[in-house]
């Protein structure tokens, strides 16, 4: 499975196939698209209703029940994947597998059946994808903006985009599954409960919605199974041709209240599957509906696992998002960036020497040109223990375009780029990607120290091999006996480098 998740960009020709797998807290979705002239065509859907979000408890534990249904879900994917490069491949857990405990005690074998990695995305990146999504399978008017809904089982999604970039990104713990346990633990519905899930439900809202509605909107879209099931309700109900309206809700929220328990709710068009969670589900959309002011609401085809696939064919290029993302980090912070630039070039003459030896990849080596750009981020706050700083501003930070795991790499690698090296510095990390991440982090170390003196003189010969424990640094002699502090310095690293579990050669010749 690759290492860093497709960090490169695809070598895509007419004909390939392409997949995502959206795995979400209530369905796992799985779409296959041909690539041709630059277009996606859906070949193949499969959608299961796992229900993750049923498993989990108040403790961030996930039902074994429900754990062995994701994972039988995930087999029968890796089936139809198994003829599909890996490159063309990514699956994406959401807010369920954000909130267990213990991620990785799910996500390793939840890898092992379905084959491929898992990137587990922040409930913004997730809404990234969403706009994306619906925004290419509905292109929108130039200079008009949009509102996006997203109502999944654990969480929803409110984006205002223009064009097909997303401006405003929230993600609400608010979702079908989750709000239908809270307030009807016991399947039983009446209006008092109503009232209150409604209260509690503006409540979490009311944290960004002064901000949307200031910003405004040209049209509103919903968005996957909620808004779907909904807007099809309202057309057998004969209040909309399908789309959903502040006028229509109070009649479904009426007739699914006359209901009295979530069993025996009757809404036409309403499917078997959909009913036990409905009730979550309208609440959540009602809420939204008054919140944000809505009247209209129109239901788009689209989802997460599109915008998946759309991303896919722009990650590596001039239009990544991460590329964005890296700069805006760089600005916001005033990294040095001719620094930057020169431990860059220092640390790639290295990489490349030593990537066939060490099994590194093109989607390494843009981790290590990030890590390289955003080394001194945390120079921002304070000299001392600055490697500390950046990192933690780089895992705990909403970056657009990078999953969990790669932020938590990326700052494995910035907090790991100068002094002692912690067994813990990389805890984070499933162990399929600690090779990678120690050797990447012993490249940039290296650079770090080369560039110290932060002079703009180009380093002559400077050579790597992989040895058998480590790293082989070979220099110019001439040049490197002139330099007793750098001297000193890679003399201090060779002391370092063990807590990456390597060594460190210096070869002067």
């Amino acid at each position: 499975m690759n290492g860093l998740l497709h960090t490169a960009r695809l070598p895509l020709k007419d004909g390939d196939l392409l997949a995502a797998v959206d795995i979400g807290s209530n369905s796992f979705h799985m779409v296959v698209a041909s690539y041709l002239l630059g277009q996606l065509r859906i070949v193949d859907r499969i959608k299961e209703t796992v229900r993750l979000a049923e498993g989990l408890d108040g403790k961030g534990g996930l039902d074994p029940a429900v754990r062995e249904r994701a994972l039988e879900c995930l087999a029968r994917f890796g089936q139809r994947l198994r003829d599909i490069p890996p490159s063309h491949v990514r699956a994406i857990a959401t807010n369920t597998v954000r909130r267990l405990s213990m991620p990785q005690a799910y996500l390793t074998p939840a890898e092992s059946a379905l084959g491929h990695p898992i990137e587990v995305v922040s409930g913004r990146e997730e809404a990234r994808l969403v706009y994306l999504g619906v925004a290419h399978e509905q292109p929108p008017k130039p200079g008009h903006l949009r509102l996006v809904m997203d109502i999944g089982g654990g969480s929803t999604e409110f984006i205002i985009g223009s064009g097909f970039e997303a401006i405003e990104r929230e993600s609400v713990q608010v979702g079908a599954i989750a709000t239908t346990r809270r307030f009807f633990p016991d399947g039983r519905l009446s209006k008092r409960q109503w009232r209150q899930g409604m209260a509690a439900v503006r409540a979490e809202l009311q944290q960004f919605t002064g901000t949307y509605r200031s910003l405004g909107w040209n049209e509103a879209l919903g968005s996957s199974g909620t808004a779907r099931a909904l807007g099809e309700i309202c057309a057998a109900m004969k209040l909309t041709k399908g789309a959903i309206t502040a006028e229509a809700l109070p009649q479904l929220r009426d007739r699914l209240l006359a209901a009295g328990h979530v069993d025996d709710i009757d809404l036409p068009g309403l499917s078997d599957e959909r009913r036990p969670i409905i009730a979550g589900g309208l609440m959540v959309m009602e809420a939204a509906f008054d919140a944000l002011g809505l009247t209209r609401l129109a239901v788009s085809k689209a989802a997460m696992r599109e915008g998946i696939l759309h991303d896919m064919i722009g990650r590596g290029g001039s239009d990544d998002p991460r590329e964005a993302s890296v700069t805006a980090l760089t600005e916001r912070y005033g990294i040095d960036r001719a620094q930057a630039e020169r431990v860059e070039r220092s640390a790639l003459r290295l990489f490349d020497q030593v990537a066939q030896d060490w099994a590194l990849d093109a989607d390494d080596r843009l981790m290590l040109i990030r890590a390289a750009r955003l080394h001194e981020l945390g120079l921002a706050i304070a000299h001392s223990k600055y490697h500390l700083h950046g990192a933690y501003v780089i895992e705990n930070s909403d970056i657009a375009g990078f999953s969990q795991q790669q932020q938590q790499f990326l700052a494995a690698l910035v907090r790991t780029h100068r002094r002692r090296v912690h067994k813990s510095d990389f805890d984070a990390l499933p162990d399929r990607l600690l090779p990678a991440a120690r050797r990447l982090a012993a490249l940039l170390r290296v650079a770090v120290v080369l560039h110290r003196a932060r002079d703009s003189d180009p380093i002559p010969e400077l050579g790597a091999r992989a040895g058998k424990d480590g790293l082989v640094l070979t220099l110019a002699a001439r040049w490197y006996d002139r330099r007793p502090l750098l001297k000193a310095d890679l003399q201090g690293e060779q002391a370092y480098f063990p807590g990456l579990g390597m060594t460190l050669e210096i070869e002067a010749h």
